[in-house]
């Protein structure tokens, strides 16, 4: 076959593995790779990767978007067919059940006394859940993450915001999607999060709000260093650290498993997973990477230098965050938008892959749906076609 201007043809079918092939570990004659059995590591295929219930789920948390009417129907309408048609328990949480619209709807009230609530930040029940539908946009999931700061049960997120590329469902036909859910019927994609520890130096008396820390746990759980301040975070989009309200740059080294790789001058830098390579750090220049793909992305904001480009790195080192010596002012961090705090001199923030992902439930499959995404949500590679040459030009040519 003749292949033109060097143009592979498209090939619809894929092969069966989202991995690529087993490499080789023999070189040459006599070279090979010291096998060594602690290092090996067993990974089920992503294309593989389906839904099982060891038992039935009963109980489920449904998280709604707050401050949006439009979400009220569906909402009642979910949350009464998975009690009375699935018999299960409700989470929702506390102020949820607060919007007027709810506490004035009467039809509503037999439904609303059988909901489990709970408030943020105060009340544990990473250990109650089966499993979690969103509704809502893309916050809803990065909210539902920021509740579980261990294992995360599934999530089922339904498109009802504004953007929606992590949320795959449309809310038409609710109940048959739940129920195929339900039966264990569904293809999941394990989004990778970050486990970040913050380090700071204690200055003076720091107030922890309600003797807790800000993702729920008990502060002195935490302050295992003598004359620190010790915080933990699981992150699924990125870790963003800027220059706050200063007109300085912001200044700070970037450590690599403890080598000082390079120290970033500029506005700040996002350190993000695959999933939030589509978010954030896509608006700063970054590549977009599937989810599948293990990996972690240093992307700088606007840095003063022309040759600062993003790169990815192995999804298992571990990053180190500091303020450079020559820092003429502090830095801010947050996490998944939220949490924000001030990093001063002597503070460190360690960033690495969690072994803790979020079980995002799809629609398809990881690669139909992630490619959708990009279609209808980014408009990925969206042009005019190329005209073709009129008939006689081509005879000419």
């Amino acid at each position: 076959m003749t292949l033109s201007h060097g143009r592979l043809p498209f090939v619809r079918q894929r092969t069966r593995s989202l991995h690529g092939p087993c490499p080789v570990t023999t070189f040459g004659p006599k070279a090979c790779v010291l096998q060594n059995p602690q290092t090996i590591m067993h990974i089920q295929d992503p294309a593989s990767q389906r839904l099982t219930w060891n038992k039935s789920p009963k109980s489920v948390l449904v998280i709604k978007k707050i401050r949006d009417a439009s979400l009220l129907q569906p909402f009642k309408e979910l949350c009464m067919y998975l009690m009375e048609e699935n018999n299960m328990i409700v989470y929702v949480e506390k102020k949820v059940l607060e919007d007027p619209a709810i506490v004035s709807d009467d039809s509503f009230g037999p439904v609303k006394r059988k909901f489990c609530t709970f408030r943020e930040d105060y009340d544990d029940i990473s250990n109650q859940i089966d499993l979690i539908i969103c509704l809502g946009g893309d916050g809803t999931l990065l909210y539902a993450s920021s509740l579980f700061q261990g294992s995360v049960p599934p999530v089922m997120a339904f498109h009802l915001g504004s953007l929606g590329f992590l949320t795959p469902f449309n809310f038409e036909n609710f109940q048959s999607q739940v129920t195929q859910v339900i039966q264990g019927n569904a293809a999941v994609v394990l989004r990778s999060r970050l486990k970040v520890r913050v380090v700071k130096e204690l200055r003076g008396k720091m107030a922890i709000p309600n003797g807790i820390s800000e993702n729920g746990v008990l502060a002195t759980d935490l302050d295992t260093e003598v004359g620190k301040q010790v915080m933990q975070y699981q992150v699924l989009n990125e870790v963003v650290i800027d220059r706050g309200p200063s007109s300085y740059l912001s200044n700070v080294d970037v450590y690599l498993d403890g080598h000082l790789i390079t120290t970033v001058q500029g506005d700040g830098v996002i350190v993000s997973t695959p999933t939030g390579s589509t978010a954030y750090a896509a608006a700063a220049g970054a590549s977009m990477i599937h989810p599948n793909v293990p990996a972690i992305m240093i992307t700088p904001i606007c840095p003063h230098s022309l040759s600062f480009r993003p790169i990815v790195v192995p999804a298992g080192v571990e990053l180190k965050i500091m303020l450079s010596p020559e820092a003429r002012n502090t830095a801010w961090v947050s996490f998944d938008g939220r949490k924000r705090q001030e990093i001063r001199h002597g503070d460190s923030i360690s960033i690495t892959t969690s072994c803790y992902p979020l079980p995002s439930i799809c629609v398809r499959d990881p690669v139909s749906d992630w490619f959708e995404s990009l279609a209808q949500c980014l408009h990925w590679n969206v042009r005019k076609k190329q005209a073709h040459f009129p008939e006689e030009e081509e005879e000419e040519v």
